[in-house]
């Protein structure tokens, strides 16, 4: 059984996340200890209590320590089913955190398709919103040959929640690798602006803010706007923000996003959006490090040698590397290049498929 010091590196949830994922695909049982041990809040909390389950529930795992503050956590995979699973986070508990535990699984898992619905939070601080993963994550990992489908039913903001998401993710055969090193000539920029149970002109003006901001630098976003006219709006609480994302001709898409909150203005959040994404044009590296990092698992279970560069080596990525390594036999190196960091990732492929 794998041990996992769950306060190395960053010491954050993504440790779990990633264990649970490859411990499913490889059939490794693991336990962690000192689970965010360095937070002002240690041990596990709901949020990633949800992916533990989430991650039970597909494999048929055998778990011990999942509760509510717990420091240890003993998981032990079974067999994934094909199917459709249907997963209530509880809370206002992030959709999108959920599906990084499970999207590398599903992307190898030997099924046709796997079809989740998910209750939860998809707009929610301190994890990517659900516009980024379905406009930006699914597409990149297209480019490796996984199809997946993100169907928007409701949105969910903290602290009430109640998003609702459909997902269906078709397994590729094999996972292509990615060999990226430069973020190239852009396509286009898009994004997507959004209000609920507010006033249609938060969406419209934090599109405008994004808007004029990369306007001065020459580049035109095409932005569309969600907001809902009163009494016909369907979600449990008020939020806004904004996705945007620009796609290149390699191929490849980069995103950045902001998050409305209480007090903040609507100017800002579009205005946070269009600096973040401006910053990853700048730096001309093929992917936004969030990303560079979430891309990790994925192609250490690649049938071939991947390359690509993000703007910085974060501690997320850092310690997604390390965690990787306890599961594959795999060779990640990273190296300064151009300004930027390049990221080889060598696996060593196995036949075995969760």
């Amino acid at each position: 059984m794998i041990t996992i010091d769950g306060s190395m590196g960053e010491g954050g949830g993504q440790i779990l996340r990633t264990a649970l994922a490859l411990s499913i695909v490889t059939g490794k049982p693991f336990k962690i200890i000192n689970i965010r041990a360095k937070r002002s809040n240690p041990g596990l909390q709901p949020q990633h209590l949800a992916s533990v389950m989430a991650a039970a529930k597909i494999s048929d795992a055998k778990v011990d320590g999942a509760y509510k503050g717990s420091l240890s956590l003993t998981f032990e995979p079974g067999k994934v089913k094909c199917g459709s699973y249907s997963i209530d986070i509880g809370t206002a508990g992030s959709i999108s955190l959920v599906l990084q535990t499970l999207l590398p699984v599903l992307a190898v898992v030997n099924c046709s398709e796997v079809t989740l619905d998910i209750t939860g939070g998809t707009d929610v601080p301190k994890a990517p919103p659900i516009d980024y993963v379905r406009f930006v994550l699914a597409h990149n990992l297209s480019l490796m040959g996984v199809r997946v489908n993100v169907e928007l039913i409701r949105r969910g903001h903290y602290p009430r929640g109640g998003g609702k998401v459909k997902v269906t993710v078709k397994p590729a055969s094999r996972l292509k690798p990615v060999n990226i090193t430069e973020l190239g000539e852009l396509r286009g920029i898009w994004g997507l602006s959004h209000a609920v149970r507010l006033p249609g002109h938060v969406a419209v003006r934090q599109a405008k803010a994004a808007e004029d901001y990369l306007g001065k630098l020459g580049l035109k976003p095409n932005i569309s706007l969600e907001y809902y006219e009163q009494g016909k709006d369907p979600h449990l609480g008020p939020g806004s923000g904004i996705t945007l994302w620009a796609e290149s001709i390699n191929g490849q898409r980069i995103g950045a996003d902001s998050l409305g909150e209480r007090g903040k203005p609507a100017e800002e959040v579009g205005r946070e959006a269009a600096e973040a994404l401006t910053t990853v044009i700048n730096a001309g590296a093929a992917f936004d490090d969030h990303m560079g990092d979430m891309l990790v698992p994925f192609l250490a279970l690649a049938e071939g040698s991947s390359e690509y560069t993000v703007a910085n080596l974060t501690s997320h990525l850092s310690t997604n590397i390390s965690i990787v390594k306890l599961f594959l036999d795999t060779r990640i190196e990273t190296v300064n290049y151009s300004k930027k960091v390049k990221i080889t990732i060598n696996p060593i492929i196995t036949s075995k498929k969760p």
